[in-house]
């Protein structure tokens, strides 16, 4: 379980980066302009805001890679740490800007936090 936890971390923070590059420098542009639908004077408007919200999202990121190069016990703990916030940003995204952010943000963290989690039980001893 610990290769499979380590490989949906790997992809939440992936994730990560990917939102902190389209919403720090690809917001007024095409990509990050139709995410939303916004015309270029919003996405001119709101990239401020927009740059704030990826360089959050760049810290999750950090904080997850940094989980999986830092060994026992600060890795897992700092994995579990990172994911719950990326689980409760999702939810409070969904809850207060577009439903989507449940499934494309807290779902895969929630599913990677649970991973981690299972992976840190012991295993049973042999019959």
């Amino acid at each position: 379980m610990g290769i499979a936890a380590d490989v949906l971390v790997a992809l939440v923070a992936a994730e990560h980066v990917y939102i902190l590059v389209l919403e720090m420098f690809l917001w007024q542009r095409r990509p990050g302009r139709s995410l939303h639908g916004f015309d270029r004077e919003t996405a001119r408007t709101t990239a401020p805001l927009a740059a704030n919200q990826g360089l959050y999202n760049g810290f999750l990121a950090a904080g997850l890679v940094w989980g999986l190069l830092a060994g026992d016990p600060t890795g897992p703990d700092s994995q579990v740490f990172f994911l719950c916030c990326v689980v409760v940003a999702g939810v409070y995204g969904a809850a207060t800007a577009n439903r989507r952010i449940l499934v494309a943000q807290a779902l895969p963290g929630a599913l990677a936090l649970a991973a981690v989690l299972l992976a840190q039980c012991p295993a049973p001893p042999p019959a």
